[in-house]
Formats: structure tokens, sequence, C-alpha cells
């Protein structure tokens, strides 16, 4: 068992994991809001109602579907 090699190695964890602690520290500071035109993956991602091309239809349009349809040729 070498010691040495084994401190190196626990040296080398310990620089990883405090680099990781100032990030998430430095991320937890910077959470004010934002001023500005948010990117576009984040417009994308906020859309709401149906997606383009869905199968659910408004209430009104579910209504002209059932009713029957009437002939309108001239006799």
């Amino acid at each position: 068992m070498d010691v040495t090699k084994i401190l190196s190695e626990l040296r080398q964890e310990r620089e990883q994991l405090e680099e990781a602690i100032m990030s998430l520290e430095r991320l937890a500071r910077g959470r004010g809001r934002r001023r500005g035109r948010p990117p576009a993956w984040m417009v994308e991602a906020k859309r709401r109602g149906r997606p383009p091309g869905s199968k659910n239809k408004t209430a009104s349009a579910s209504k002209l579907a059932q009713q029957p349809k009437t002939s309108t040729a001239a006799a």
C-alpha cells in the first residue's frame, strides 16, 4: 500500500469537490431575475396550448362535426 499515492489521489478529489462547490455557490447567488429577451430554446419550452396537429378539437368544432350534413342541391 503506497500512502503517498493515496494522499495524492485524495488531494485531487478534494480539489474537484471544491471546484464543484464553488460553481454551485455561484449558481445559487446568480438566481436573480434576468433582463432582456429570453433565449429561443426557453421560449419554445414555455409554449402553451395544444400542440400542432393534436386531435383534440374545441367544443364548437366538435358540435359542427356532429351535425348531420344536409344536401343543398336544388330540385
